[in-house]
């Protein structure tokens, strides 16, 4: 913590590289939904770059307090209250052109990525893009040594956790209808990955 706000040393570090991801794809957007905001951060920093984005935190509502504080503190326009969000439970009625997420993959239980997979058709507009940060897997095997000695911790810690397999997490976003546009490699050793939502408006058969 600093002073009441939440702070993420991790958060701190990445935002920048992150920042540089999102200002090319999400230049023409307007609407992004962030899904499990954590402490806030990250919303802040992007939402004051790129002002012509709104920018809408969710999280757990446990976290939503400090989230507030972050949002409250900077006082801008493009960041309006934070919803409550459970990938398990309501999502939000609104659609979206853009969602991101961080580091989020690796803590939810593996069938709780697929359940937030075939709820993001829900809430994103026809041309929707979707950024993911994190560290992946590719072929079943750790891209280093860190990553496989954090993938080891976090199942220390609870048995559904662990770095996920690119190629399990493309076939999920394919599933909800989307297309891998970039995997573009991020510093210590996570990635971004971006998918745009697949046109569905082709020419009609003959």
């Amino acid at each position: 913590m600093r002073g009441q706000k939440p702070f993420s040393e991790a958060s701190e570090r990445n935002r920048e590289p992150i920042l540089t991801l999102l200002a090319r794809h999400f230049a023409d957007r307007s609407r992004v939904l962030e899904i499990a905001s954590g402490s806030g951060q990250h919303a802040v920093h992007f939402a004051q770059a790129l002002p012509h984005l709104t920018w809408q935190c969710s999280e757990m509502p446990a976290q939503l307090p400090g989230i507030r504080l972050w949002l409250d503190q900077a006082g801008l326009a493009n960041t309006p209250v934070p919803l409550a969000l459970d990938v398990d439970g309501a999502w939000p009625c609104d659609r979206f052109d853009a969602v991101f997420t961080a580091n989020t993959l690796h803590i939810m239980a593996w069938e709780q990525v697929l359940h937030m997979f075939s709820r993001l058709p829900g809430v994103m507009t026809a041309d929707a893009v979707l950024a993911i940060y994190g560290p992946f897997n590719y072929q079943g095997r750790f891209t280093s040594a860190g990553n496989a000695a954090f993938d080891a911790s976090l199942k220390a810690r609870t048995a559904h956790m662990g770095i996920r397999d690119f190629e399990a997490v493309d076939g999920a976003a394919r599933g909800a209808g989307l297309e891998l546009v970039e995997d573009c490699t991020m510093p210590a050793n996570n990635r971004c990955l971006v998918w745009r939502k697949r046109r569905t408006d082709g020419p009609a058969a003959d």
